[in-house]
């Protein structure tokens, strides 16, 4: 098959910004935005590939961040700490080029495998060895009257813990500054902690913000001076992205983190977004799964793919986090002091992508 393959540089290049501005399937993933602040905080390689020549209107691309770790392997992903992000090429004829040309990416840069995080599924024909894994994914439709919209939700769930946010006079403030920054970190760890995961450093959220601008608002509510939950949300187009959030559970029966939610939406609303993007959960993490559900929103499946280079395989890739040696590790992360909790996720995310 002949083609014409190319690499470019989204950061600089010219032609990023109005290209995604035209792709239906562009996500917040996508943008210089997301892949400055990836490239800021942990010093990843990002490139894109296109048929697009030089000089030529893009249309298609792929971007994806170059990992290189010692503790993990070297390897090519699009894109890094994605929920997803979906390959804005033309046809199949253009996933079977991206392949081919792939397979020679993997062996010139002696990487390990290239993963693609699609928002639909995208079989491709390939000679590499592959392995998936599955996430649960969630959307809310914002498109019904705000009325109807309430009305889908959970009854004693979500509705009764809206209004009884209102009725304990629960403070909401929102914005990008750095003391609203504080009380997210400050809640984001406190959730980390209690599901014995590291947290992402300080300097993945600041470097979010400065990318993102008023794009992007941290959202907390306060029972006086107390913060009791906290979720970061990102704008790109009419789609309106819950990324991160955290709370303080001897709070959460006051309704904090639904009355966020219930912000967030009426604000899309009010703004003619069509979606709210609820993100991704781990296949086995039902509890999330079930606060997700009693939003309304629809719920789908997430796979992703690794193409391993010749020699390489991950038969383990797709297994639910299970067995004692995971939980021995979030077992220790849920005792560790809050700096030391912090080093941890300082030193790992740089490898994770």
């Amino acid at each position: 098959m002949a083609y014409s393959a190319h690499w470019i540089d989204p950061l600089s290049d010219p032609r990023w910004d109005e290209f995604l501005s035209r792709c239906p399937d562009a996500s917040l993933f996508h943008t210089r935005a997301w892949l400055e602040a990836v490239c800021r905080s942990y010093g990843y390689q990002v490139s894109a590939y296109t048929r697009s020549g030089p000089g030529e209107e893009l249309q298609n691309a792929l971007p994806l961040c170059q990992v290189k770790s010692w503790l993990t392997g070297n390897r090519m992903v699009s894109v890094s700490f994605a929920d997803h992000c979906e390959p804005l090429l033309d046809c199949r004829t253009d996933l079977q080029s991206f392949m081919i040309e792939m397979e020679q990416e993997l062996r010139q840069k002696k990487m390990q495998y290239v993963e693609l995080r699609p928002l639909h599924p995208i079989p491709i024909s390939t000679p590499l060895s592959v392995s998936t894994k599955d996430y649960c994914f969630h959307q809310l439709d914002l498109t019904p009257s705000l009325e109807l919209i309430f009305g889908r939700f959970h009854k004693d769930s979500t509705q009764r813990k809206i209004r009884r946010a209102q009725k304990e006079g629960l403070i909401y403030q929102e914005g990008q500054s750095e003391f609203l920054l504080e009380h997210f970190y400050r809640l984001f760890v406190l959730t980390r902690r209690r599901h014995g995961i590291p947290p992402q450093p300080p300097k993945w959220f600041k470097n979010l913000v400065e990318s993102f601008g008023k794009s992007l608002k941290i959202r907390v509510a306060f029972q006086g001076s107390r913060s009791v939950a906290s979720i970061l949300t990102v704008q790109f187009k009419n789609t309106l992205t819950y990324k991160y959030g955290g709370s303080d559970t001897q709070y959460n029966n006051l309704g904090g983190m639904q009355l966020l939610f219930w912000r967030s939406i009426r604000e899309a609303k009010e703004q003619g977004l069509h979606t709210f993007d609820l993100g991704r959960s781990d296949a086995n993490d039902t509890g999330l799964i079930t606060f997700k559900d009693r939003w309304g929103a629809t719920r789908s499946t997430l796979t992703y793919s690794r193409y391993f280079a010749p020699g390489h395989s991950d038969i383990s890739y797709g297994r639910a986090n299970s067995g004692w040696k995971f939980e021995a590790a979030r077992r220790v992360f849920m005792h560790l002091p809050n700096v030391v909790l912090s080093a941890a996720g300082r030193i790992l995310y740089k490898h994770i992508g």
